[in-house]
């Protein structure tokens, strides 16, 4: 039975405050700075799976460099259980898996797992005993002997996950861990991601694919531009309590009071009118940008108030693709703002 025991560590695992990374870059016109990150902030908790989603060039993959010691921030600060990231005591533990592992080809899982358990300057026997627990976690117990040549990308992808796993890091750090795979390969990762955060390990997960990020993560964080636009728990980003719209429909009844249309009254009645249609059948069916449980109480009021007979309603809530894309366009508008007030 394989078992994880993190270390006791305070809620605040990860802390970036107000982290910034600035490039400069040179070409014939001489020289250029490119702002990768502007005044980052964000907390990890410990034990759980945290999300950072972005458009490519959102700065995600400069933040994790920096959070691995990679690269140093421009201004700012970040630490790593409550240690400068970089340190060696932090490092020692943090478990990576990069986007595209490497893994040389005349190796099998069982001898690169003690290639990089030489790496962490473990002893034969740990290697062994840490081999054997995680080829079952990862599911390539009776595969461990083959080449890697062999390999599914599905179980390279495992026993990357493995290898990050081979010094018992108390946090994971997985870049992209389900991109390029099938979806039976993304769910024999998802799986072992699960069974990792039952286990109590944090892990920090980096990803453009929302459908991914919402199946795994507790909580999530959206990049653009080089800064993070919202962060929350998936649940409240998901089920919020606040509508996306309401599709309302009425009866096209003739012989209502209004003498007016009833396309005219609602274009003069309300200004958020999404679309209007005529349905297949005897009625007429609109959307309404609102917010609040009290706007739509005071739609139907207004309905009912003309003469119209409500005959359906219809609550959209707003998706986290949705939440995603209102925070990249956000971002986008911010960053042209600032341009022109530079002119």
């Amino acid at each position: 039975m394989f078992i994880l025991s993190p270390r006791p560590d305070p809620l605040g695992l990860i802390e970036v405050q107000d982290l910034t990374k600035v490039y400069s870059a040179w070409s014939w016109r001489g020289r250029k700075t490119i702002e990768a990150l502007r005044g980052v902030t964000a907390e990890v908790q410990a034990g759980e799976v945290f999300g950072l989603l972005g458009p490519n060039g959102a700065g995600k993959t400069t933040l994790v460099k920096i959070l691995l010691g990679i690269i140093r921030s421009s201004s700012g600060s970040a630490t790593l259980f409550g240690q400068p990231v970089g340190s060696a005591g932090a490092r020692m533990r943090v478990g990576y898996l990069p986007e595209s592992l490497r893994v040389d080809r005349h190796h099998s899982a069982r001898s690169a797992l003690r290639y990089y358990g030489r790496m962490s300057r473990m002893s034969h026997a740990d290697i062994d005993r840490r081999s054997d627990e995680l080829l079952e976690l990862v599911g390539l117990r009776g595969r461990d002997r083959e080449s890697v040549k062999q390999f599914s990308k599905g179980m390279y992808q495992r026993l990357g996950l493995a290898q990050a796993l081979m010094h018992n890091p108390d946090l994971l750090v997985l870049d992209e861990p389900t991109d390029g795979l099938d979806p039976v390969g993304r769910n024999e990762v998802r799986q072992v991601i699960e069974r990792l955060r039952e286990s109590g390990k944090t892990i920090f997960l980096n990803s453009h694919i929302l459908q991914e990020v919402e199946l795994i993560c507790s909580r999530v964080a959206i990049m653009s531009r080089g800064k993070i636009s919202v962060v929350g728990p998936i649940d409240e980003l998901v089920n919020s309590k606040q509508f996306e719209t309401v599709i309302f429909e009425v009866l096209n009844d003739l012989d209502a009071p209004s003498e007016l249309p009833f396309q005219n009254w609602l274009q003069g009645t309300f200004s958020n009118i999404v679309f209007f249609e005529q349905t297949a059948g005897n009625a007429l069916r609109f959307s309404l940008a609102v917010t609040t449980q009290q706007e739509i109480d005071s739609v139907v009021d207004q309905i009912r108030g003309a003469g119209f007979s409500l005959c359906k309603l219809t609550p959209k809530r707003a998706s986290l693709e949705e939440t995603f894309m209102r925070a990249v366009e956000s971002s986008e508008t911010e960053v042209l703002k600032d341009s022109e007030g530079l002119f």
